[in-house]
């Protein structure tokens, strides 16, 4: 009895420990180890005291034979009482086993065939449809963690990886591992991470240093590509002004060959006179009179211009006999300009050009000339003005200092009447002001005329291709098509009201 119940109290010892100390399957094994130990010991000792009873109970001769069969029954319910036991310990211990066997406990005896790995770090983006797949073998499924690949700002990819690896961190700091190799393992992931983020903050603060050297970069390839476009439109403007030159050097030549052929004419007419005597033509009209009957460039000498000059003549307008004094038609020439262009004339003869107020004045200085303007507009309409009476500066002894005044009259034409307004009046040029009105009406409307306040035409303007929205600082003929709208072409004229017999 004694052996029963202290095997009693040694199994229910093991079960309270068994479910209040809160062991490790391990060292449950281990303890379970410790009570069978110390119930074997516990057995033996009780044993060895019955060996030594039962001795003393055979050397006395007076002990009936009744206490004899007592003892050996007490035995027989001993054994009877210990296998009962051990039966019940057997099945406790394998109940347990069981039990921490199917919780998939590791137990120091018994193998699963399983081999536990380190999480592996996979780049798997076509599998999974994710940029980073972080998995355990042994789990079965991975965990995706996406990063868009499409992200332009690769420096904010750069600080999400930063934070994912600083999370990744701190869950596998919280992570409380069941196992000491897991731990281990554990742990140096951690210690790798933290090394790759280390190297990850080294590579944002690369990227952030190349992307600023990148910015550089590509404003010095800006600015060479600004100067590289520039260099090419010059050479387009010299490629393109070589070819007008080209074309105006054989303008001119075919001018002369025209003009050598009528001074030849014109002396072959003369030497048959026995009164042969040497002419200059002071105008057009005097060149078509001596036979030239096709537009061009001819030398002119007027009564006060000795030395002559080149000027364009029209010999087929409305009879002909034209010299022309400005002419506008693909704004190709700078028109606002100073006095002193104006004064002497700029421009090309067979192109956009101003004669130039002096050799105006050296024609029209006694009066006895007529002018014609012909225009025409982006739609291809076509209108003109006819002023039967035209000079600048008349009877001025120094007119530069009376500012070469206009004198016009006698409108008729279809463009209307925008240049009577201006008769009387002084040239005026951005830096000469000498119209009526408080500012400079040349650079307020960007031309040079014969302002009053301000005016009805501004032949001089700017060329703007058409309607534009500024207001009256184009080629402007009022009277025709407004304030707002810059003719395509234009062309000033002179001749002699009454032409001279030939």
């Amino acid at each position: 009895m004694f052996a029963c119940c202290l095997l009693i109290n040694i199994f229910f010892t093991f079960t309270k420990d068994l479910c209040s100390s809160g062991r490790q399957p391990g060292a449950w094994v281990e303890h379970i180890h410790k009570m069978v130990e110390s119930f074997r010991r516990e057995f033996s000792r009780t044993m060895m005291m019955n060996d030594s009873w039962t001795i003393m109970n055979n050397s006395s001769s007076d002990i009936d034979s009744k206490r004899s069969n007592k003892y050996k029954k007490c035995c027989c319910s001993f054994l009877s009482w210990f296998a009962i036991v051990l039966v019940i310990t057997v099945a406790i211990v394998t109940a347990t086993f069981t039990i921490l066997y199917l919780n998939k406990y590791p137990l120091p005896f018994i193998s699963r065939g399983e081999v536990f790995s380190s999480p592996a770090i996979m780049t798997n983006p076509k599998d999974s449809g994710a940029l980073v797949t972080i998995s355990r073998v042994t789990a079965g499924e991975p965990i995706n963690i996406f990063l868009d690949s499409n992200c332009p700002d690769y420096s904010d990819n750069l600080l999400r990886w930063e934070a994912l690896q600083s999370s990744l961190r701190q869950s596998l700091s919280s992570h409380n591992a069941d196992d000491w190799q897991e731990r281990g393992l554990v742990q140096k992931l951690a210690e790798e991470l933290k090394v790759i983020s280390g190297h990850a903050h080294n590579l944002r603060v690369e990227y952030d240093s190349l992307k600023r050297n990148q910015g550089v970069v590509k404003q010095r390839l800006d600015s060479m590509q600004s100067e590289q476009d520039h260099i090419l439109q010059v050479l387009t403007d010299n490629h393109s002004g070589v070819l007008k030159l080209a074309a105006g050097f054989s303008d001119s030549l075919l001018s002369l060959q025209r003009e050598t052929e009528s001074l030849r004419i014109l002396k072959g007419e003369l030497q048959k006179h026995s009164n042969y005597r040497a002419v200059r033509p002071r105008d057009c009209s005097a060149v078509m009179a001596s036979g030239v009957t096709q537009d061009g460039v001819y030398s002119v000498f007027p009564t006060h211009a000795a030395a002559g000059f080149m000027v364009y003549c029209d010999m087929t307008t409305d009879g002909g006999g034209w010299t022309v004094i400005q002419r506008r038609e693909d704004g190709s020439v700078n028109f606002f300009r100073g006095w002193d262009a104006y004064r002497d004339g700029f421009g090309k003869t067979t192109g956009e050009h101003w004669l130039g107020l002096q050799r105006i004045y050296s024609f029209t200085q006694s009066g006895g000339y007529e002018l014609r303007i012909d225009m025409a507009d982006f739609d291809n309409a076509t209108a003109f003005a006819h002023y039967a009476d035209f000079s600048v500066g008349r009877d001025s002894v120094n007119p530069e200092e009376d500012g070469y005044p206009l004198s016009v009259d006698k409108y008729s034409g279809t463009a209307g009447d925008s240049l009577l307004k201006h008769s009387g009046m002084q040239f005026t040029t951005k830096d000469r002001d000498q119209d009526q009105s408080e500012n400079n009406c040349a650079t307020y409307y960007q031309g040079a005329w014969w302002y009053r306040n301000c005016h009805t035409s501004n032949l001089n303007g700017q060329y703007l291709n058409g309607g534009h929205a500024s207001y009256a600082d184009g080629v402007e003929w009022s009277s025709w098509t407004g304030w707002q709208y810059s003719l395509r072409f234009t062309e000033m004229k002179i001749r002699p009201s009454s032409k001279p017999e030939s």
